[in-house]
């Protein structure tokens, strides 16, 4: 018997080490590539600079250049590969800028995004957070960007380009809109608060990659008894980074009063009865599809608990008129 968990954990041993080396070997040759292709990308410019030639898109430089590559060196040089090795060495002049953690494909979704300060954030959000490619493109698609950077003044969207977004208080879990077009509901259709919360259990990856870094799931319709009356929180969560619980409502309407004074007693609730030592104040969203600003405003005037009300859609927004929020905002 000993024997056999000897061998057991050898074999467990050999699997990990398999692990490693072959994660190891997949980030140098994704090194490798990258800042081979940058290499190519800096000889294509010197060679448009030193024999001044067009750098337009639709010049017949970049065809002549894939299909001579090709002839030669086979597949892996179609016009747009060229086009985008030549773009990463402008939008990354200095080679030490590349991070051995993102792939080829990573930048060629980063280079698709034209504004340096919303490329730098999705470069620093995928490399804080560990995005795939699919979960960086969502997040472009998505225009998260524009939607934390809602909530910050020029300083604080400067910074949230620079080193990505930061969670160090409530506020910085919170967007405004959340964007849920991953539940695949139509906006023409009237759905109940129950349908909304199945489709987000369903579809919990995503939801928790909407939400960002640091949430984990908890529990679904978390039941609270007072005397004799049964209320139910919609989703729990834990934030790891906060050390807190994030209590989740949803709303399929507009929110009023009643629903922001029940968050208030779930928040006083988890405050006295489910928080461990070390915990922080719970956060409550109340996650709603309409929200009238007034009489939130005066409903969540003189509340002490952390609590937020926003917006969610079931559509990607549309990212120009965030784009010119957010400057209206910083112009402000």
């Amino acid at each position: 018997m000993k024997k056999q968990k000897g061998y057991s954990a050898l074999i467990q041993n050999i699997g990990e080490i398999l692990e490693r080396g072959r994660k190891s070997a997949s980030y140098a040759v994704n090194n490798i590539l990258v800042r081979t292709y940058w290499e190519i990308g800096m000889k294509i410019v010197l060679f448009e600079q030193c024999g001044k030639e067009k750098t337009e898109y639709g010049s017949g430089l970049f065809e002549k250049i894939a299909h001579d590559l090709k002839v030669n060196h086979g597949r892996g040089f179609g016009r747009s590969n060229i086009i985008y090795m030549r773009l990463l060495y402008l939008k990354y002049p200095k080679s030490r800028t590349l991070s051995d953690q993102l792939s080829w494909s990573h930048y060629i979704s980063l280079l698709s995004v034209d504004d340096d300060l919303e490329r730098s954030f999705y470069e620093k959000q995928c490399l804080n957070e560990g995005w795939s490619v699919r979960e960086l493109e969502r997040q472009i698609n998505s225009a998260l960007f524009y939607r934390v950077a809602l909530s910050k003044d020029k300083k604080g969207v400067l910074q949230l380009a620079k080193r990505g977004q930061r969670i160090e208080k409530a506020e910085d879990v919170v967007k405004d809109p959340f964007v849920l077009e991953f539940l695949g509901m139509r906006q023409d259709y009237k759905y109940s608060e129950k349908q909304v919360e199945q489709r987000i259990i369903d579809n919990m990856q995503l939801f928790l990659l909407e939400l960002g870094k640091g949430f984990s799931f908890v529990a679904r319709q978390f039941r609270i008894t007072l005397g004799n009356k049964h209320f139910y929180v919609d989703l729990v969560f834990y934030h790891r980074i906060l050390k807190c619980f994030v209590l989740i409502d949803l709303k399929t309407k507009g929110v009023n009063h009643a629903d922001i004074g029940q968050m208030n007693m779930y928040l006083n609730y988890f405050k006295k009865e489910e928080g461990s030592e070390g915990d922080n104040d719970p956060i409550g969203v109340i996650l709603s599809a309409q929200k009238s600003g007034v009489e939130v405003e005066y409903a969540l005037g003189g509340i002490s608990n952390k609590m937020f009300v926003s917006k969610y859609k079931l559509y990607l927004p549309d990212k120009k008129r965030l784009e010119q929020q957010v400057m209206n905002a910083i112009e402000e």
